[in-house]
Parts: C-alpha cells; structure tokens; sequence
C-alpha cells in the first residue's frame, strides 16, 4: 500500500470509530452512587451490616457482607407467608385454640377460644401486619416447618432456614436460631416475583398481605402507600428488614440485616436510609427513559 493511502486508512477507521453514537447513560452512572451512598452508610454503623439489593429488570446486584449468615428475626415471616401461598391453603380454616396463645400478642390470644374461626389467610394477615407471633406458629405448625425449609432449599438458599418457631427461647439458647443472609433473602423474594414460590395468580394477593406492615424499617422514610412490600425483625443487638419494592417499571429486591448492633436506634436509621435510597433510584429509573429524560 502507498503510504499516502496507509495515512487515509487510519483517517477513515478513525473517523468511523469516532462516529459511533454514544450509548446513553442508563443506570450505569447512577448505581455507583448509590453504591457508594451504602457503603458509607454501613461504614459509619457500629455493629455488623450486610445488604443486598438487586434490579430485578437488568439482574445488576450490589452486596455488601451478603453472605454473612446473621438472625432473621420476624423477617424469617417471609419464609413462612410464601409457603402459605406456595400450598394454596389460605382458605383453610382454624378454631382458636387457647393452647396457641403467646402471652403479650396483640391478636390472636385475644380472640374467642373454641368459638372464634378463622381463615389461614387471616392468620397470616395477623403474624404480617402486627407480627403476631401466636399468629406465626399456627401457621408454622400447620404448614410443616420442614415444608419451609425444603422450598428455601429447593430454589438454592443453603443457609436460610426456620430452625425454630416463635418465641422459643430454649431453642434460641441452644443454637436453634432462626437465620439468613442479606443475599438469599433478596434470592427468595426474586423467586417469589418470578412465580418459582407463590404461583402468578395469587402472587397479587401475597403482595398485598405482606405490604401490610406499616412500620417497617426499610419504608421508614417513604411515604405512606409506597409500594414496597416488607417484612422487617428485630431482636435485641438485631435489626432487619427485606422487601420487594415495586416502583412502576423498574421492581427490585433489597435485605438489609445488623447484628451486634451497639444501638439499635442507629441500626434503625441505618435500615430506614438505605430503604429510602434505594427507593429513589428504582423510581427514578423506572419513570425515566434510557437517556434520562422523565416520562
């Protein structure tokens, strides 16, 4: 090749190379503010935080100590509300029993033994939107406790399990403790909005008797009606919480756990930031086209 024409060849590659259009911005400039935003949010925590939050459009995932296996406490619910659903037993019937009843519950041991009936799905309504933990047992002992634990098992989750029921103190200081990692609580709720746990069609009603809880720590600072349906826990040194946030277009999953917290206050407004983080990012990605623009 004449040299001059060597010359023009790479003026022309680097002319086409130049005039390839620019990908738009789309959520890769965003996510890592928001990463960043969580790890100093977990860096100033004392205690031990781990977080997992994953778009369930595009699969992308943030982790955080989201493997570290740490107590559910009432997060575990979550567990036990997706095999309701999961059996299709909602319907079924239970009598109060006064033998059911947990001291210090702000329903079920309050009800009519031997008169009053319900359904299991008001049950679970009860262990969801008060954490009743009487509520918890029946279904756990109705439902089979090692029924749970095999669907947890049978979509991957090896260190998530339902080691005792409610309130089991005996079982708690003998090792027996409830237990889960951010990451597979965000793998269990992604299975239950693809319909691998709860069946499509009642997986509408299950989202809307998990987002029955009010005063979770993840929708602390949202407004009310947010639809971001959670289950939080606590136990003393132990915040958590988990939901599937359902922003219009852009659904995403996020576990937040603490453990050895030295205020749970702060492990709190810790759970309460990252929620509301979180929320912001999805909703301004699912009201927004690839190149930004708000729809």
């Amino acid at each position: 090749m004449r040299p001059w024409l060597s010359g023009v060849a790479v003026l022309f590659l680097a002319g086409s190379a130049a005039a390839q259009p620019a990908a738009p911005p789309g959520p890769d400039r965003l996510w890592a503010p928001l990463e960043a935003e969580v790890t100093r949010i977990a860096g100033r925590f004392d205690g031990v935080l781990g977080v997992a939050i994953k778009d369930l459009t595009d699969g992308r995932t943030f982790a955080l100590n989201a493997d570290v296996i740490m107590p559910t406490a009432s997060m575990i619910k979550i567990a036990v509300l997706g095999e309701l659903y999961r059996q299709g037993k909602q319907g079924e019937r239970y009598r109060v029993d006064a033998a059911d009843a947990l001291p210090g519950d702000d329903i079920l041991s309050r009800l009519t033994p031997g008169v009053t009936e319900l359904t299991w799905r008001d049950v679970a309504v009860m262990m969801v939107a008060v954490s009743d933990n009487s509520a918890t047992n029946v279904l756990i002992d109705r439902l089979g406790m090692g029924a749970i634990n095999r669907t947890l098992e049978s979509i991957g989750l090896r260190s998530t399990r339902l080691n005792r029921r409610m309130l089991d103190l005996a079982a708690a200081k003998a090792g027996r403790e409830n237990v889960a990692t951010p990451r597979e609580m965000v793998q269990l709720l992604e299975a239950i909005h693809r319909g691998q746990v709860v069946p499509t069609d009642r997986l509408p009603d299950f989202l809307g008797v998990l987002g029955m809880h009010k005063e979770g720590y993840l929708n602390a600072r949202l407004p009310e009606g947010t639809p971001l349906a959670n289950k939080p826990g606590w136990l003393g040194g132990v915040r958590t919480d988990a939901a599937l946030g359902l922003p219009p277009g852009r659904p995403f999953a996020i576990c937040v756990m603490t453990t050895f917290g030295a205020d749970d206050r702060a492990a709190e407004a810790a759970i309460a930031e990252i929620g509301e983080r979180a929320w912001r990012f999805f909703e301004r990605l699912g009201r927004s086209s690839p190149h930004g623009r708000r729809m």
